[in-house]
């Protein structure tokens, strides 16, 4: 027959009255503290900033969108229009394609970065060589040019890998292209005068069409002029430092 054996356990903390002595004369350890659990409270809510012009300006896209539907926003009409005109010049803002930079492409990347390129986008090429001193000082140009004017595409591609048996007498060569077609061709250092210069190389590529853009302008007739407005003044600036540099070297020469 099974012998079954009970083990009584009493509540958890509770203790006999011969524990208890046991404990005052030492014979046992102290007694540990019953379990208590930690005293309810409940998660407080994050504090919700206040419903503002600043409040707004601080979300994304995506962020205002989810927006679409607070109450209090639809209660207070100012801050629904303000949200809605912050998500159209968020969603202007990234139209605007940012390049910086002119970016070196090889002969199978042409069509793709080139011929194949966003309808709003104008591209320059430019056709070079290593070791052409022109083609360095152009592309210095060029550089500068792709800094100030990031919504404008810069790639430069060596000539023969572009035009089979191109011509090094032609370099360096400039290529403009819009909407899939060339829109513009300067071949040799001949149109941007003797001294070439940012301001110089950006004169040439405005001369009839809004090549040049920083993303800030409205229409294209616009962004040409206040593209030309800024490239004559900087173009001015830079002739009257150029002559006090002159000066200056004129005169520590003749000191001398």
């Amino acid at each position: 027959m099974a012998d079954y054996h009970f083990v009584y356990k009493d509540v958890e903390g509770t203790s006999t009255q011969w524990d208890d002595i046991q404990r005052k004369l030492g014979n046992l350890p102290a007694k540990a503290p019953a379990f208590k659990p930690p005293a309810y409270t409940p998660a407080q809510e994050e504090s919700s900033a206040p419903k503002d012009q600043a409040w707004l300006n601080e979300k994304t896209e995506e962020e205002l969108e989810d927006l679409e539907d607070d109450r209090d926003l639809d209660d207070d009409r100012f801050l629904e229009e303000y949200r809605k005109k912050r998500l159209t010049e968020l969603r202007e803002a990234a139209k605007v394609r940012r390049y910086g930079s002119v970016t070196p492409i090889s002969g199978s990347d042409f069509v793709r970065e080139v011929t194949q390129a966003s309808a709003e986008d104008w591209v320059v090429v430019c056709l070079y060589k290593d070791g052409f001193a022109v083609c360095g000082l152009l592309l210095g140009c060029l550089d500068e040019l792709a800094s100030r004017y990031p919504a404008t595409k810069f790639v430069k591609i060596i000539s023969t890998d572009c035009i089979p048996n191109y011509p090094d007498c032609n370099l360096p060569t400039l290529l403009v292209y819009h909407h899939g077609a060339v829109k513009g061709t300067h071949v040799g250092m001949k149109s941007f005068g003797r001294r070439c210069t940012p301001e110089s190389v950006a004169l040439v590529l405005c001369q009839s069409e809004p090549v040049l853009n920083d993303g800030k302008s409205g229409d294209d007739d616009s962004s040409r002029e206040a593209v030309m407005a800024g490239v004559r003044r900087q173009f001015i600036e830079r002739v009257v430092k150029d002559h006090e540099d002159k000066d200056n070297d004129d005169d520590g020469y003749n000191s001398d």
